[in-house]
């Protein structure tokens, strides 16, 4: 539908990567009138460069394993409105080392294993002939991820958003200030009676007094993207680093064990926050990475070594040769080391949400909904409640 736009919104909403999308459909479905304001002519920053993996099994247990549980749903929903494919879903863990085999052990045993089954290497052979890890010891199977493509889905989603519920999207639009009821940008001034600040990694142009009193930095990942194999995944898979690396498993008992042999194994990985994850798109090719470099402007080079070290551990989880490199990109996104989630009340009706672990996409639609709710007085979310 095509709405007129107001004189004055109920929410206005800076910044349109996932967080602030999220937001925005959190408000709308809640029938607000919501304006979108993002300085950029289209998508660009940590929200198009990254896996577009909804990652759950792995999350910090508690909130963050609520959100993730939260926001996969709402993507299920979302994706099948917007005309965003899910273009796999499910993750494997493949185990390699006997002390990783004890971790994934550890978290079956746990409360946050639903949907979730420990396959022998047998097993997993058979459903995907093409993994010939040496020394393959389990494989987790996780059936709750999935995996959208980033760089289509988060412009889809924006225009859902404008054409379903009647968001209206301002590109090419700074903002300058907020002295409510006004958002002050470059191109006017913006009526509005809440706003929510949704800057990803920009901790200068609103409120930097506030978001410097955290500990905030920035992290910067470098990613490729491979030729298609020739066959298609079972699921997403992740390695032995993910296990040292992601909060759900690192935070286990025998983690302890695996990050000692990873750090005599694999020290330059370790130093170079490199973990794997694979994924594949649509037309075949695989995305694959990551690693995690820590600085307050962290330098926009490639480094050659590191993806040499992402490609020696895509060899090592699957046992095959990686296809050729036919893209490689950087990206950086907000980081701390206190909490995975910045969300700030700088005034009675503004509010900042930072997502500051690298889990925009597995966590937004459920940090949106909370958000909204907090600013317009509403209970916590149900999410929320029920991981208290």
């Amino acid at each position: 539908m095509s709405l007129r736009p107001p004189s004055r919104y109920d929410l206005a909403v800076v910044g349109a990567g996932i967080i602030g999308l999220a937001t925005a459909l959190a408000a709308a479905r809640r029938g607000l009138s919501v304006v979108v304001i993002d300085r950029d002519a289209l998508a660009n920053g940590a929200s198009v460069r990254n896996f577009g993996f909804v990652t759950v099994s792995g999350q910090e247990r508690g909130l963050m394993w609520a959100r993730a549980r939260r926001s996969r749903d709402v993507w299920v929903e979302v994706a099948a409105a917007a005309g965003v494919p899910v273009v796999h879903t499910g993750a494997w863990v493949c185990a390699r080392r006997p002390e990783s085999a004890a971790v994934l052990a550890a978290f079956m045993a746990g409360d946050m294993a639903d949907d979730c089954a420990l396959l022998d290497t047998g097993e997993a052979r058979r459903r995907f002939p093409q993994l010939q890890t040496t020394g393959l010891t389990a494989v987790l199977e996780s059936r709750v991820e999935l995996r959208v493509e980033s760089r289509e889905a988060i412009p889809r989603l924006a225009s859902w958003l404008a054409a379903a519920h009647g968001v209206t999207i301002l590109r090419n639009t700074a903002v300058q200030r907020i002295e409510l009821p006004g958002v002050i940008t470059a191109r006017g001034v913006i009526a509005a009676d809440r706003v929510a600040v949704c800057p990803g990694d920009d901790f200068s142009s609103l409120y930097p007094e506030r978001i410097g009193a955290y500990p905030v930095t920035r992290c910067k990942l470098q990613m490729l993207r491979l030729a298609a194999p020739g066959f298609r995944l079972p699921a997403a898979l992740l390695s032995d680093l993910s296990l040292a690396r992601y909060g759900g498993y690192a935070v286990l008992e025998p983690a302890r064990a695996l990050k000692a042999r990873l750090a005599v194994e694999q020290p330059e990985c370790l130093a170079n926050g490199v973990h794997l994850i694979v994924v594949q798109s649509a037309d075949g090719t695989l995305v694959v990475g990551d690693s995690h470099h820590y600085a307050a402007t962290p330098d926009p080079f490639s480094r050659s070594d590191v993806d040499a070290l992402i490609l020696e551990e895509f060899c090592a989880a699957l046992g095959i040769e990686p296809p050729p490199v036919v893209e490689r990109w950087t990206g950086t996104y907000a980081s701390a080391t206190d909490r995975p989630v910045l969300i700030d009340a700088p005034e009675p009706r503004v509010r900042i949400a930072i997502v500051t672990s690298g889990a925009g996409a597995s966590c937004g639609f459920a940090i949106g909904e909370e958000v909204v709710a907090d600013l317009f007085g509403e209970p916590a979310p149900r999410h929320v409640t029920g991981a208290a």
